[in-house]
């Protein structure tokens, strides 16, 4: 099922300042709070859903990408992950404690949340992407590709923490460590990122020559793609772990690469099957004969049974591209299209119409049942 967009959810435009982005989530928080609305499914689903589109939008990395790619994103290996949500506990530590009291507490029977409970997670790294050119023939056999990118990867010298050799992050002094810090409004009571610390709940006072404190610099590096055989264009292949690198302790991020595949003057596709058109004389027709055709691997002999009509579609077995994911290859389907000459010499003529002149004797059931239902209708 697809989901709504994050906008139309919450019920504000795309160019929505945070500010008003967070009034609208708190209407709707306050609207759909389990604690007013016990028992009701609905309710607690458009309450996990306002905050699911919440926790992009209030994230300005998360939010850039929504923008950019949409809920493909933010579902999965873009800068800062998904939406963040992953049970109910999640959800109301985004907005902490509404209605007075805790309310994950109170409402599941559960404790006390501690003091790190807001502190950001070891983030896996933002996915890269990329796109690559092949030939139309190209995907007849495994290939591979060298593509140049530049990326984000942990300082060598620090190893990610940002802080210079033999010095240690210290804790952060507006947050204490948590990751996050508590703002009011009204009844409600909002937790955020610690605007200091970024929500790492640690600030660097001595920071890393080579990164100035970033824990990442970027890199040029060289990257091969392994390309199936019978890959399609328009595919996206992920190469894991070749995006940037992740926080300290986190998984890289992914490569996706866009399979772009240039069109053939001749020749065209469909999955795995080739479609070729070739015209053949009146005579090669009417008589049959073996024609030579060009092929994605070079050229092959196709038989024009006698009598063939034009348009007639005929099949050359295990010419086309491989199946991709599966076994076997596809076919090559060439029409043949039936030339009428446009000159004749004398004989050529002379001898069409002594061929007109017994045609009359070899009617075809398709001609003949034309004829007959054409006289029928004079008849009328």
């Amino acid at each position: 099922m697809a989901k709504r967009d994050y906008y139309e959810i919450l019920g504000v435009e795309k160019n929505a300042s945070p500010d008003e982005i967070k009034k609208a989530y708190h209407k709707l928080a306050l609207k759909y709070h389990p604690d007013r609305n016990q028992g009701d499914k609905e309710a607690e689903s458009k309450f996990k859903e306002a905050a699911e589109a919440y926790g992009v939008l209030s994230d300005e990395s998360k939010r850039r990408n929504y923008d950019q790619f949409g809920h493909a994103g933010v579902d999965g290996g873009f800068p800062g992950g998904g939406a963040g949500f992953t049970n109910v506990e999640d959800i109301f530590s985004a907005f902490g404690d509404i209605f007075g009291g805790s309310v994950f507490g109170d409402f599941f029977g559960g404790g006390s949340r501690g003091s790190t409970r807001g502190r950001r997670r070891a983030r896996k790294g933002a996915s890269l992407r990329c796109s690559v050119e092949l030939d139309f023939s190209d995907p007849i056999e495994p290939i591979e590709r060298t593509i140049e990118l530049r990326r984000g990867e942990l300082c060598e010298t620090c190893h990610g923490s940002g802080a210079k050799q033999g010095t240690k992050p210290t804790t952060c002094g507006t947050c204490g460590g948590a990751g996050a810090v508590m703002s009011s409004a009204g009844f409600f009571q909002m937790r955020s990122t610690c605007p200091q610390c970024g929500g790492t709940g640690e600030t660097i006072t001595d920071p890393c020559g080579t990164c100035r404190g970033a824990g990442r610099v970027v890199k040029a590096r060289e990257i091969k793609i392994k390309i199936p055989a019978g890959i399609e264009d328009g595919i996206t292949l992920r190469v894991a772990g070749e995006g940037e690198s992740g926080d300290p302790g986190a998984e890289a991020g992914d490569l996706l690469c866009d399979v772009r595949i240039r069109p053939h003057p001749v020749f065209k596709r469909a999955e795995a099957d080739v479609f070729l058109v070739v015209p053949i004389s009146f005579a090669q027709a009417a008589l049959g004969a073996s024609i030579e055709v060009p092929t994605l691997r070079g050229k092959a002999e196709l038989k024009v049974p006698r009598g063939t009509q034009s348009q007639t579609v005929l099949r050359l077995k295990g010419e086309g591209f491989p199946k991709l994911g599966g076994y076997g290859k596809g076919d090559q389907l060439v029409e043949v299209v039936v030339e009428v000459p446009r000159k004749l010499t004398k004989e050529q003529e002379k001898l069409l119409r002594q061929f007109a002149e017994t045609e009359d004797q070899n009617v075809t059931p398709e001609r003949q049942s034309f004829l007959d239902m054409m006289k029928k209708l004079l008849k009328r």
